[in-house]
């Protein structure tokens, strides 16, 4: 998969070691020649362009693109970058780097972002995973899907738990994903059992959520 990053700063440069590592192709993309550090990524394709404007993403030959993510240190670029890539590209996926929290708002499909990743809420969700017990934790949202990805830990006096997952009538617009158990994660299928103590993963609507909580612990 061919995957452009905006921004080529210890954010994008990680972010490309990471996707290398995974057998995709990365072009790194920054204004500034300082941050062109070629060395440090060198199985990547690298480019000096201001990530902005269009003639810098036809040199960057965008339409050729998969996935785009905007991870400079700048939301109002990220932003930018995001939309053009979308609307001018067609780009099938954006993911657009929030830096600061106020900003969150803006990062949707208006903009073209179809997931925005914002650092703070993801430490506080995964503190809130780490020490909520029969509570949906949301961990991530998927803007383009309307879907979050949200976790919740069975307490002992759940309402599901000896029941298999076919008998467990969960809520339309939600989709178990994994049971992690005892540092196992296990792939569902109807015939396990739930647990007190067990991690469950789910795909989930916003409206689902308090439904899906009603149904595995009960009244």
């Amino acid at each position: 998969m061919k995957i452009a990053i905006a921004g080529a700063g210890n954010v994008g440069r990680s972010i490309a070691r990471e996707l290398l590592e995974n057998g995709h192709q990365v072009l790194l993309i920054d204004r500034d020649p300082k941050a062109l550090k070629m060395d440090s990524v060198p199985q990547a394709e690298w480019l000096l362009a201001d990530a902005c404007e269009i003639a810098s993403l036809d040199n960057a030959k965008l339409a050729g693109v998969q996935v785009l993510v905007a991870a400079t240190g700048d939301d109002k670029v990220n932003l930018v970058c995001s939309l053009l890539a979308k609307t001018e590209y067609g780009v099938p996926r954006v993911v657009a780097r929030i830096n600061h929290p106020k900003n969150e708002w803006l990062f949707d499909s208006a903009w073209g972002v179809d997931v925005a990743v914002s650092t703070p809420r993801i430490i506080s969700a995964l503190v809130e995973e780490a020490v909520s017990v029969g509570d949906v934790v949301r961990l991530f949202t998927l803007k383009r899907g309307g879907a979050n990805l949200v976790e919740i830990t069975l307490p002992e006096s759940a309402a599901c738990c000896g029941k298999t997952v076919a008998e467990i009538p969960f809520p339309d617009d939600t989709s178990l994903a994994t049971i992690v158990r005892d540092g196992h994660v296990i792939t569902p299928s109807a015939q396990d059992q739930l647990l007190s103590g067990d991690e469950l993963i789910f795909l989930s609507t916003s409206a689902a959520e308090d439904k899906l909580k009603t149904c595995l612990l009960g009244n």
